[in-house]
Formats: structure tokens, C-alpha cells, sequence
């Protein structure tokens, strides 16, 4: 089985630090990964995505015209990538940011007030955390405890923000796990 997910934002928003904890979660649990970022031409503030893909077989190409799974943390993320995926996939959708829908039916949309979240557990800066703990809890792509432990790893040159993360994931996870319901 292989699952393609673009993490997609503004440069910033962690974006890349999302893709990166779920790649190397894939990678602890002994499966084919890519992590494929890519940046916009601003020096700041511009577009920025990762493509992961895991897969239990070799993979044979990182790049993905038409991903499964997209998590978006604004609009024009939304309005670039969630026309591109394939029907049965799922959309996070950071709904702090983003007042309208995937104009889809045959995806499955989790809706994620991401930013709020995370300011309430402690830190705006973690609603990457809420977004992935939502992918992860809607598609278990990987098993939460796996995720959870390697976010700890990742995140433990800041140890002052490992609690609000592991919060935050814990919060997304079960927004997540609600949509698969």
C-alpha cells in the first residue's frame, strides 16, 4: 500500500516541520518514504508544501501529480491542491483560515480549526501539530503512539515546547479520528 499527503501553506506556518515528523515516522517504522519539499521564489511569507509518501514496496517516482491526501493551513493551498486529488481521498482543511469548502464530493473533508487550537493549548505556532495529529487520526497512515514519539525526538532541541506539541496532536488526532466515524 502506499499513501501520497501534501502538506501545504504559507512559508512558516511548519509546513515542512509537519511532513518531516511524518516521514520519519514512516522511516522508524521501516517504510518506503519520500519527503519532497518545495518553496515558493519569496523570501518570506511565500507558498511552501512537502509531498510524503509511504509506501510498504519500493516507490517509484516522488512526484505525485494527483496525491491521495492533501492538509492545507490556507486558501490558496486549498484552491491549488485539493482539485488534484483522487477521489476517496482526504482534505484537512485549516478552518482558522479558510472560510470555504473543498468544492468536492468524493473526498472526505476534515475540518480543522487549527490555529485556534493551538493558541488555546499554548502556542499559535503549533497548529501544524493540530493539522498533522487530524491527517493522522482521519487516514492512520501510521500508528498515534509511533507519531507521537517521533515528534517528541524531533522536537527535543526546544523541550519547552514539547508539551503544547504532544497537545496539540492529541487534539488533532482526535478531530481525526472523529471524521473517520
Amino acid at each position: 500500500m502506499q499513501t501520497e499527503v501534501v502538506f501545504a501553506g504559507f512559508g512558516g506556518q511548519g509546513v515542512m516541520l509537519a511532513g518531516m515528523v511524518l516521514a520519519e515516522t514512516g522511516m522508524n517504522l521501516d517504510k518506503e518514504v519520500v519527503w519532497l519539499p518545495s518553496y515558493g521564489p519569496e523570501m518570506r511569507g511565500g507558498t511552501a508544501n512537502c509531498t510524503v509518501i509511504i509506501a510498504d514496496e519500493p516507490i517509484a517516482s516522488p512526484i505525485i501529480l494527483h496525491p491521495r491526501d492533501a492538509a492545507v493551513m490556507n486558501r490558496p493551498s486549498l484552491e491549488k491542491f485539493c482539485p488534484s486529488l483522487r477521489p476517496g481521498g482526504f482534505a484537512v482543511v485549516n478552518k482558522s483560515l479558510i472560510p470555504v469548502d473543498p468544492e468536492r464530493e468524493d473526498i472526505t473533508v476534515v475540518n480543522v480549526e487549527a490555529n485556534k487550537i493551538a493558541i488555546e493549548a499554548g502556542s499559535g505556532k503549533a497548529a501544524n501539530m493540530v493539522m498533522l495529529g487530524a491527517y493522522v487520526g482521519a487516514t492512520e497512515v501510521v500508528p498515534f503512539d509511533a507519531l507521537v514519539e517521533t515528534a517528541k525526538k524531533v522536537l527535543q532541541k526546544k523541550p519547552k515546547l514539547v508539551p503544547v506539541n504532544m497537545k496539540c496532536l492529541d487534539q488533532g488526532y482526535g478531530i481525526g479520528q472523529a471524521a473517520r466515524a
